[in-house]
């Protein structure tokens, strides 16, 4: 039978956590209410996380009194229980801000694709921090959770309804040819088009829009064994990063890499920009540099020699970290499609620093090597290099079905 996780703070949301079980179990799936809650339930729950950790370090803030302290013990409490202990087909959870802060924490342990359905007040707000690169259903709560009304019970026995849908009805079984990362911007989609039609009779090609969410969500499949390769032919995110743009990696950016060993081929896409919102999100002391208004909502700013020469040592730091089989492929005659001969960003000078650079910083051995090739990166010669280097490292039998 399906089974449901329920979760939520059952010392002040106990009857909407009940209320929820109820319509779960009308659906003919079994609901298991578990608590994470700082005080004591006001219902009877199936499992209660403060009994699991009497004793800890964690318990001692729980009883401190102080609420800061107490939802983050319980946040990294649930965080850990959802790692380890997560048995079920899908998981609701209901919350305002301190509930929806733990559940979500949770939430984004587990597996893509396991249903995960959040009812919060804030979910009609910015829920970035919330889902970060999982893939958690926002349900907005309409009303405060403070007791049941005749809206809070229609949004749960919607929410209900959507959880066990989903849990019960699966998507049909998937490609079962191995999972490959591409990263991609609008200015390289040209290359990484052509290298997915040139290896899905092979591969299941995954492709993400490199907006700093688009990176971390690649890398967090990499690490969780769901990928078997990356072309990341699009390092923007890393001068958004260094530079203070929108759309930045992580600082952990390409660690997965050295974490796992997997084949990487590396480029340097649209590392000529640095990406803002509508022109006026610009911070005053870049406003005459060299813009472009790429839409009404975003304008990019070239990078300087100085930053792309800051850009190039950042990445191959971490690829010197990386003992698996790496190929960084230097694209000449430009690295996006504003950076071209006559093109708004064409800068030879800074693509120099660039390139330099990155020669400079990594240490070259036998299976990590840079490659310079006399093309611009959308140039179909470029994407049959990315390929022909992909296919040389995977046939060193990194990936067995190559």
């Amino acid at each position: 039978m399906t089974s449901i996780c329920v979760v939520g703070t059952a010392d002040t949301k106990g009857d909407e956590l009940a209320y929820l079980a109820e319509r779960i179990a009308a659906r003919g799936a079994t609901p298991v209410i578990v608590d994470v809650g700082t005080r004591p339930a006001t219902i009877p729950v199936d499992v209660d996380l403060k009994v699991a950790i009497v004793g800890s370090g964690i318990a001692e803030a729980l009883a401190s009194g102080d609420r800061g302290r107490a939802v983050a013990a319980m946040t990294d409490t649930f965080r850990a229980f959802a790692a380890s202990r997560f048995e079920f087909d899908g998981i609701v959870g209901i919350g305002g801000g301190g509930g929806t802060a733990i559940v979500t924490a949770g939430m984004r342990e587990l597996l893509l694709g396991l249903p995960k359905v959040m009812v919060s007040t804030l979910a009609s707000g910015d829920t970035s921090a919330y889902v970060g690169v999982s893939d958690i259903v926002m349900m907005p709560a309409v009303t405060d959770m403070a007791g049941l009304n005749g809206i809070s019970r229609i949004v749960l026995n919607n929410a209900a309804n959507a959880v066990v849908g989903m849990a019960a009805n699966p998507a049909p079984r998937g490609s079962d040819k191995p999972a490959l990362g591409l990263t991609m911007f609008g200015v390289t989609t040209p290359c990484v088009t052509a290298i997915v039609e040139r290896l899905r009779d092979r591969y299941d090609c995954l492709v993400f829009h490199a907006t700093g969410t688009g990176g971390r969500t690649m890398e967090k499949l990499a690490g969780s064994g769901m990928l078997e390769g990356i072309l990341d032919i699009t390092t923007t995110e890393v001068c958004d990063l260094l530079f203070g743009g929108v759309l930045p990696a992580g600082p952990d950016r390409l660690d997965v890499v050295a974490r796992t060993k997997l084949p990487y081929v590396g480029s340097v896409g649209a590392l000529d920009m640095i990406n803002f919102w509508a022109p006026e999100t610009v911070p005053e002391k870049w406003r005459a540099r060299l813009l472009y208004h790429h839409n009404a909502n975003v304008t990019l700013m070239r990078t300087t020699p100085e930053e792309c020469r800051a850009a190039g040592a950042w990445i191959g730091a971490k690829l010197n970290r990386c003992d698996g089989p790496v190929r960084i492929l230097i694209p000449e005659k430009g690295v996006s499609a504003l950076d071209i001969d006559g093109g708004a960003f064409h800068d030879a000078g800074a693509d120099a620093a660039l390139f330099e650079s990155l020669e400079s910083t990594v240490r070259q051995t036998e299976h990590r090597r840079i490659l310079r090739l006399p093309f611009h990166i959308n140039d179909p010669a470029f994407a049959d290099a990315a390929v022909a280097a992909f296919r040389e490292i995977a046939a060193s039998g990194k990936i067995a079905s190559a």
